[in-house]
């Protein structure tokens, strides 16, 4: 698939989801999670405030579809049509064939295997699809959920990077975790 292919966002489903591109008419689904303080918790963004901050957020990924950069899928349950989260690579770098994966989910959603799903087909993505050679993610250490998730998409724990990220008003440790094209084999 070429790079302007890769950046049209393509649709990907799932036994259970739609990974789509988001859109103006999702902003009262990503508010509903976006202004969960569980959910925001152990991410870099606060919690939105109001639905100022969702439109805003909805903006940010518009405006990345436009530029044809990394965005965001939403992450649409079937069942209901309703976005429950977003999961996208947060970074790609073609030349070194890599990129690193991102997610956040509605808390009504956790324990349900359903980032693990997403995650899973977006990996897929990326080794058939966009041809990379190893993907990562990476979460504070505190965010055993989102360990889990990882873990079960096949990633390979690599370590703990030491105070490696400032926010929420101080430095926290993350671990970082990775998937090999091999490994698929």
């Amino acid at each position: 698939m070429s790079d302007q292919e890769i950046f049209e966002m393509p649709v990907l489903e799932t036994e259970r989801l739609r990974l789509r591109k988001l859109k103006e008419t999702d902003v009262e689904d990503v508010f509903y999670y976006g202004s969960d303080a569980e959910v925001s918790r152990y991410v870099t963004w606060d919690r939105h405030q109001t639905i100022i901050d969702t439109k805003r957020f909805l903006e940010f990924a518009k405006g990345r579809y436009a530029e044809k950069q990394v965005a965001p899928w939403g992450i649409e349950w079937k069942e209901t049509g309703k976005i429950i989260g977003t999961i996208d690579f947060i970074w790609w770098n073609p030349k070194h064939r890599s990129a690193e994966i991102g997610y956040v989910l509605s808390r009504d959603f956790w324990g349900r295997g359903i980032m693990t799903e997403a995650a899973k087909e977006v990996i897929r993505f990326g080794f058939e699809e966009m041809d990379l050679m190893r993907i990562q993610a990476r979460c504070l250490v505190e965010n055993i959920g989102s360990s889990r998730v990882m873990e079960k998409a096949g990633m390979s724990f690599e370590g703990i990077l030491r105070k490696a990220m400032f926010t929420k008003g101080k430095h926290w440790d993350i671990k970082i975790y990775s998937i090999l094209w091999e490994e698929l084999l």
